[in-house]
């Protein structure tokens, strides 16, 4: 889903936020490229290191943008403590935490956040291990600077552009190792190409793909191991995580963990056991297939290139089975195809004829035409992993051949799968994303905003679901356990449908608070009521141009909803009365709205589209230039059948924003009592000074002390009063107001359809 925006009018000068609404055309491409998308949000974009050890206490530094003056650190493992770092001062540092990661806390990827004035922050992943933990010293990037890592051993990095990491290790001969680097995985921009060379720096294994190196070492001695980006980019962006273990000769392969992509989502189905019933076994092609037995469970591997396993199995006419494989849902790099062959064996010879081709999950909704494009939403809640049915036309022996399109050179025991055949369990998975907005600038700064809301604002979340084994019923959405002051309503996906959209509100006033909320939608399957967790996606990274970086989506662990309390949104659009808005079918409904303006607008309308089935068509010109407006729902020209529906308005607009003003005056007061107190230090100095021209051979060395600890702490006042300048320069400039694009959406509105009166 995204929002057109349409201009009217000029802009007026003189308020803290002014409103203007433009329709994004390719007439308008140059406004629009002038413009900011989406008020700030706070997003975190790096820390460091990017991990520890159970059991550890690390100090990381975090960075971000819109997390000035940042509180609380937090994770979503409760265990794991951090406490803001306090200088010599006494004063707490920026930016800096000591974190606690107990004894008990589980290994693996949890995801961190801080608390802000506008909110808590997107988040960005921290690893949790049970492997020694170091820090890249700086100066590796030759061969004769090669830093030393031990086996064993996770080095913290961050790639330096246009440049290669060295790294020096020993090994025996004969032993098994594993190199492994953690990038894209744990949200950095970089590529990674991992090379091991021998002492000299001659290549011995190479990997461009992000895979991990599994070798075993020739001989005793010194070994090297470079790291550099595919396209030699680098900056504090592009973090990784080098991974050096020793390995048994028959050990599997453990690979640093990643964070799940956003078509994972609908694995696994519900009540699917841990471990399958049945495994592959070799040989099994179309001269030796294996036998299995309805329904089926299996796990098994596309281990060799051009791998196609065949299984053997009767079925009686008349039957209907649905058939799921995941395998890149399962982290693999494959695209898995499946064949349903009858075999008649009458005749002399066995016939073979295709029953059904089973191939992609597709997308519930369209998908971005490009991976970025405004034309829908970049993220594909599809899969190339499978779901699909068969009905068996004769009863007798059947086959189901299964294969990777993408493995036909490829030899990876790795690239597993696990394939159901199963009755028909009608079900469904969910998954949102915050509403995107239709911008011709590239600019998708939308995409990757955390639910932080400001007091009045109402954000709406777009939710898709995958429909399982034939289940077409209407899903309700809710959130709950949310922050004080937040209510959210979700609007129901209709039956047969598979989008919805559920809206979050901060009430005016809402207090600053977090929390973590339920997300899931709830449907009646046969005479049963289930609910299903909906999972939240986001891009890892702002993408304030699409023609120079691709965005990556993925799914977060937790869905965070927070008040920043500091800041109200610019306008909020309300019903007149809290109450059911009621008609008869085929009549016209009006709704009177209030618009609580919190600054001045440019132009005198602003071009609105409804959310709602059985509403979608109705669009209006909601006046700006008004406190109050209605409009008018035709019952009869949307054909809305009777029932009860929950709707809103929404619509584009660009705020002429400031950013924290307040942050200046609080900037420019304290660096008023740092040069006072820099002021004071230079009189008692100069006072100083003035004593030991008269003072006594005995009072000199006293006096000599406390001038040089005076001069001591000068010189420390000189550079807070320089820091405090420089926080002075760089609240005035975000406190300049700029033109930002945002999305605008109404309160949800109650309505009622009663059936037309019988003549």
């Amino acid at each position: 889903m995204s929002v057109a925006i349409r201009t009217a009018g000029y802009l007026r000068r003189g308020m803290n936020v002014v409103l203007v609404f433009v329709l994004v055309g390719l007439t308008h491409q140059n406004t629009v490229r002038a413009q900011s998308v989406c008020l700030p949000s706070p997003r975190l974009l790096t820390t460091f290191p990017m991990g520890a050890q159970v059991g550890s206490e690390v100090e990381i530094t975090v960075t971000g943008e819109y997390i000035e003056g940042a509180g609380d650190l937090r994770f979503s493992d409760p265990q794991i403590r951090a406490v803001k770092v306090v200088g010599p001062d006494g004063a707490e540092t920026s930016g800096r935490y000591l974190v606690s990661i107990p004894k008990d806390v589980t290994p693996g990827l949890v995801e961190a956040s801080v608390m802000t004035r506008l909110g808590l922050s997107s988040s960005r992943i921290f690893t949790v291990s049970r492997l020694r933990e170091i820090a890249q010293t700086k100066g590796n990037q030759k061969l004769d600077t090669a830093m030393p890592i031990e086996l064993n051993t996770v080095c913290n990095a961050t790639m330096t552009a246009r440049a290669v990491d060295f790294y020096r290790f020993n090994a025996v001969g004969g032993q098994r190792i594993l190199v492994d680097c953690a990038a894209k995985g744990i949200d950095s921009k970089l590529n990674p190409v991992v090379i091991v060379a021998d002492a000299n720096g001659q290549d011995v294994a190479v990997e461009r793909r992000g895979g991990a190196i599994d070798f075993v070492v020739p001989e005793d001695g010194a070994y090297v191991i470079k790291v550099h980006d595919l396209t030699f980019k680098g900056g504090a962006h592009y973090f990784y995580r080098l991974n050096l273990t020793a390995l048994g000769e028959t050990d599997q392969i453990t690979r640093h963990q990643m964070t799940k992509k956003v078509h994972a989502f609908s694995w696994p189905p519900a009540g699917l056991a841990g471990k399958t019933t049945t495994t592959e076994v070799e040989p099994n092609d179309a001269s030796m297939p294996q036998k299995i037995t309805l329904p089926c469970d299996l796990m098994g591997s596309f281990a060799k290139a051009a791998d196609t396993d065949v299984f053997e199995f009767n079925a009686e006419k008349g039957q209907t089975w649905w058939v799921e494989v995941a395998s890149e849902r399962l982290g693999r790099p494959t695209d898995p195809t499946v064949v349903v062959e009858y075999v008649d064996v009458s005749g002399a010879e066995p016939l073979i004829t295709d029953v059904a081709e089973l191939n992609d999950i597709p997308s519930p909704v369209k998908v971005s035409s490009n991976g970025y494009a405004y034309d829908g939403p970049p993220y594909n809640a599809g899969s190339s992993d499978v779901l699909g049915k068969f009905e068996v036309q004769q009863s007798g022996i059947h086959r189901l051949r299964i294969a990777d399109l993408f493995g036909g050179t490829r030899n990876d025991p790795a690239n597993i799968y696990r394939l159901i055949i199963r009755k028909a369990k009608p079900d469904f998975a969910l998954v949102a994303w915050g509403l995107h907005m239709q911008l011709r600038n590239g600019d998708r700064n939308a995409l990757s905003k955390p639910i932080a809301l400001r007091g009045g604002a109402t954000m709406a979340i777009e939710v898709v679901a995958i429909r399982r084994d034939g289940f077409d019923g209407e899903i309700k959405l809710a959130m709950d356990n949310l922050p004080d002051g937040v209510e959210s309503n979700g609007l129901t996906i209709p039956s047969g449908k598979s989008r919805g959209i559920l809206l979050v509100t901060a009430k005016e006033g809402a207090p600053r608070g977090v929390s973590i909320a339920n997300f899931s939608g709830s449907a009646i399957v046969g005479e049963e009521e289930i609910t299903r967790q909906c999972y939240l996606a986001s891009m890892a990274w702002p993408v304030p141009n699409h023609w120079s970086e691709v965005p990556s989506p993925r799914l977060l662990a937790d869905v965070l909803v927070s008040v920043g309390g500091n800041e109200p949104t610019p306008i909020s659009i309300t019903p007149r009365e809290d109450k059911v808005f009621e008609a008869k079918e085929g009549e016209k409904l009006t709704i009177p709205l209030i618009h609580m303006r919190r600054g001045e607008f440019s132009g005198s309308i602003m071009a609105a589209k409804t959310f709602g089935a059985g509403f979608e068509g109705h669009k209006f010109d909601l006046p700006l230039d008004q406190d109050a407006s209605d409009t008018v729902l035709d019952l009869a020209a949307l054909k809305t059948p009777p029932g009860e529906y929950l709707i809103a308005f929404y619509g584009g607009a660009v705020a002429k924003y400031q950013h924290n003003p307040e942050g200046v005056a609080r900037a420019t007061d304290a660096l008023k009592v740092i040069e006072g107190e820099l002021a004071a230090t230079k009189a008692d100095a100069v006072k100083i000074k003035a004593a030991l021209v008269e003072a006594s051979t005995d009072e000199k060395a006293k006096l000599q002390k406390t001038l040089a600890d005076l001069l001591e702490k000068e010189k420390r006042g000189a550079a807070r009063v320089k820091a405090g300048t420089a926080r002075v320069k760089s609240a005035t400039s975000a406190a300049k107001a700029k033109d930002i694009v945002d999305i605008v959406v109404s309160e949800p509105i109650r309505i009622r359809v009663h059936p037309r009166e019988a003549k």
